[in-house]
């Protein structure tokens, strides 16, 4: 019965070159191989870039950053809710700055602090009147983060109802309904304000 070859183990007379790192066997089956893999070699060696460092903790500066810019961002929208542009500012490097981490960080921290920050300039705008802008931040808040985004949710409903896009408006709604439930109160009323509108549109058009 033959020897399963996941099982077996081959010790293959290889040396490496001090200097060039190069793999070398005086097995010719091995040539090709060690051909090909001196060439990926050289290719990575070549890149701009080189190999990205080998994943390292999240940096606490940036995060504490992060979260400054929102606290910083928080406290002027309270203080001026009627001149929010410090605010979006300030929410605007933070977003910068989360959307900013190294590649090897987890995606998951970066969507947590991205959707926070795109639902607070979200408001924001809103507080300006600048429901367009208010609707897309909402919306990149959500494709952050769908569940437990209760208020992103509703803000970009708010923002639609602003704009008179009541269909849209009430297609967004109800979508956020099925994933968030009936729990979030401002997104349940303003599903029954849209409803309430539709009915009064059905029976002006009927008469």
């Amino acid at each position: 019965m033959a020897a399963d070859p996941l099982e077996t183990f081959t010790q293959l007379p290889l040396t490496i070159d001090p200097t060039s790192k190069a793999l070398s066997s005086p097995l010719p089956h091995l040539t090709g191989p060690l051909t090909t893999l001196h060439t990926l070699q050289r290719a990575l060696l070549a890149l701009p870039s080189q190999i990205p460092p080998p994943p390292l903790p999240t940096n606490p500066k940036r995060s504490a950053q992060i979260q400054k810019m929102r606290d910083q961002g928080n406290t002027s929208l309270r203080k001026s809710s009627t001149n929010p542009s410090e605010a979006i500012q300030l929410y605007t490097y933070g977003i910068e700055m989360a959307l900013g981490r190294p590649g090897w960080e987890p995606s998951q921290l970066v969507r947590e602090e991205a959707s926070l920050l795109f639902a607070n300039r979200a408001q924001a705008y809103m507080a300006g009147g600048m429901w367009a802008e208010g609707a897309a931040d909402a919306e990149c808040s959500v494709e952050c983060k769908r569940a437990g985004n209760g208020k992103a949710w509703w803000r970009r409903g708010k923002c639609l109802v602003e704009m008179g896009r009541w269909r849209e408006a009430g297609e967004w709604v109800r979508e956020g309904l099925e994933v968030e439930g009936e729990k979030e109160g401002e997104l349940v009323a303003l599903g029954k304000e849209i409803e309430r509108h539709d009915e009064e549109a059905k029976r002006r058009e009927g008469r």
